[in-house]
């Protein structure tokens, strides 16, 4: 596993309804792409606004809707977020990328098509076993700007919340 510094602001697409939008129960609960459902936690966070906007578009894109379609006052927060300075998974260069055991192609396969969670969650597993503080990676959000990146965060220090945006102000 090879690693590589990070740290500093990130953020998060918070749903209004939650009391904490840094809570990573609901993640502990159903999963995500570097955690299995029930085994640990993670905060999945953007290292911009721009990539941000691209999560948003891609999982409403799934529903067949559009940021235009929601209501406002449903609409999904974005809150900025400070991450503690760290050594985490890499999953962004080639040779990280390697190293986790997936294709260069990373996040897509070589037939083009999106990476599934259930090919990530292993080196989430062992990336959590060794007590590395979470893994940054290559977005796998349609249309990410080149050179963002995701943080997956299962460190436990607990992440400074910055700021929270409504909606209309940050898409």
């Amino acid at each position: 596993m090879r690693l590589l510094v990070r740290g500093g602001d990130y953020c998060r697409v918070a749903d209004p309804g939650w009391a904490d939008p840094l809570d990573p129960s609901f993640s502990r609960e159903r999963g995500g792409r570097w955690n299995p459902p029930g085994r640990f936690a993670v905060v999945y966070l953007n290292s911009s606004m721009q990539l941000a906007r691209a999560q948003l578009r891609t999982k409403l894109g799934r529903r067949g809707l559009e940021p235009e379609d929601l209501i406002a006052t449903a609409a999904p927060l974005l809150v900025d977020v400070r991450v503690p300075e760290d050594h985490y998974a890499d999953v962004v260069t080639a040779r990280g990328v390697q190293a986790a055991g997936l294709a260069p192609t990373y996040p897509l396969d070589a037939a083009g098509r999106v990476v599934p969670h259930e090919t990530c969650r292993p080196f989430g597993v062992l990336a959590h076993r060794e007590a590395i503080p979470g893994i940054a990676c290559r977005p796998a959000a349609a249309k990410a700007p080149v050179g963002s990146e995701e943080l997956a965060y299962f460190g436990r220090r607990r992440l400074k919340l910055l700021k929270r945006r409504r909606f209309e102000d940050w898409y």
